[in-house]
């Protein structure tokens, strides 16, 4: 009777794409469902600006940091600038990025307010003879953390997620994240944009996980340079 041999090398290659196909199955079919919730601002300052790397894709960072995951929505919290003599370009720059994530699937934009004021503040080093107060014009955020929170609440009681990441350094969303993490029994994960500064312990204390957003995680995340929409093609802002 004729035996049917494999050589070891092809035998062994055929087991092991079989089980890395097994693999991969099992991995999908139980894929956490994930929504990502990220305070625009906080990642801005504290991870992109001054970099390269600021024409983000928020899908493709999603995916780089939670690979296994089936990431659902992407919520994105910010507000819109206005022109400052020293940057005229500024809200230009900001309306084609918001352009660039609106090709993103699952992506929601919420919109808190900027607010010009201006302040007194103490000189760190007053001259002798000359005041040591002067007026600034400075500009306040209001309403972005108060609308991630909210949204944050509202998906974890309606069921949308399993887990869910708040991409922030802001103590001001410890409350609600330990809330859907003890409240609501969901997974509640930090993600640290500030590499320069640990995450902040109020935040750490309410997270199931705690994560750092990574420079490689950003160069691994960019949009192509030009995109296409239903309005047509454009590209990255040159000083990008």
């Amino acid at each position: 009777m004729a035996q049917c041999c494999y050589p070891p090398w092809s035998f062994g290659e055929r087991v092991e794409t079989a089980e890395s196909a097994v693999s991969v199955v099992n991995r999908r079919i139980h894929a956490v469902i994930t929504n990502f919730y990220i305070d625009a601002l906080n990642l801005y300052y504290r991870a992109l600006r001054g970099t390269p790397y600021r024409w983000l894709d928020l899908r493709a960072l999603a995916e780089t940091l939670f690979p296994d995951d089936e990431i659902r929505g992407i919520c994105y919290f910010t507000a819109l600038f206005d022109a400052r003599p020293d940057d005229p370009a500024q809200p230009e720059r900001q309306r084609t990025y918001l352009r660039a994530l609106a090709t993103v699937v699952g992506f929601e934009a919420h919109y808190g307010v900027i607010r010009p004021r201006i302040k007194t503040r103490r000189l760190a080093e007053p001259v002798p003879g000359l005041p040591e107060y002067v007026r600034i014009l400075d500009s306040e955020e209001k309403g972005t953390d108060v609308n991630l929170a909210t949204r944050l609440l509202v998906d974890g009681f309606s069921g949308a997620y399993e887990q869910a990441v708040v991409v922030s350094n802001d103590s001001d969303l410890a409350s609600p994240m330990r809330y859907v993490r003890d409240e609501l029994n969901l997974k509640m994960t930090v993600v640290n944009p500030d590499n320069n500064n640990h995450t902040h312990r109020d935040l750490a204390d309410s997270a199931t996980y705690v994560r750092r957003l990574r420079r490689s995680h950003l160069r691994r995340s960019q949009f192509p340079s030009t995109l296409s929409d239903a309005q047509g093609r454009f590209t990255k802002p040159p000083t990008w």
